[in-house]
């Protein structure tokens, strides 16, 4: 079995709107939180602040842990083509504050743009589960 640990954060501005990016690899695509998998012996902390950075331009601070999540993903249902088994991914979550940057789009990485939305806006998206999960963990959503 294979295994994947990924950080992610939950970013809102003063209006209450939640920054995500939308990704797009490997022919599928999704409203995400910005966030993703950990290089090796990279902190989570660490990863989620080089992740935002990366997703979606802003600088962040990492203000608290909010909760962990855990799956195990079939082999039929993951993306990769030579997927050989099951995937088990753990997903750390953090709540984290803009500290500097301005929001730009990434190239060239998993994810092809970053937009700010209100809960309501965000309902209508198609997005992946990770965005309820996270937005639940950090109390926005029931």
């Amino acid at each position: 079995m294979d295994m994947r640990v990924a950080a992610y954060a939950v970013i809102e501005d003063e209006a209450g709107r939640v920054l995500l990016a939308h990704w797009n690899e490997s022919g599928r695509s999704g409203w995400t939180m910005p966030g993703g998998g950990l290089e090796a012996g990279e902190d989570p902390e660490d990863a989620a602040r080089r992740e935002v950075r990366e997703e979606t331009g802003y600088k962040v601070r990492v203000d608290e842990l909010l909760g962990i999540h855990s799956q195990v993903i079939p082999e039929a249902h993951r993306i990769s083509p030579d997927a050989d088994g099951p995937l088990h991914t753990l997903r750390i979550v953090y709540r984290a504050s803009i500290t500097g940057g301005a929001l730009r789009n990434e190239t060239g990485g998993s994810t092809d743009r970053a937009a700010w939305f209100t809960l309501e806006e965000s309902r209508s998206l198609h997005r992946v589960r990770l965005v309820d999960i996270a937005l639940r963990m950090s109390g926005a959503l029931d």
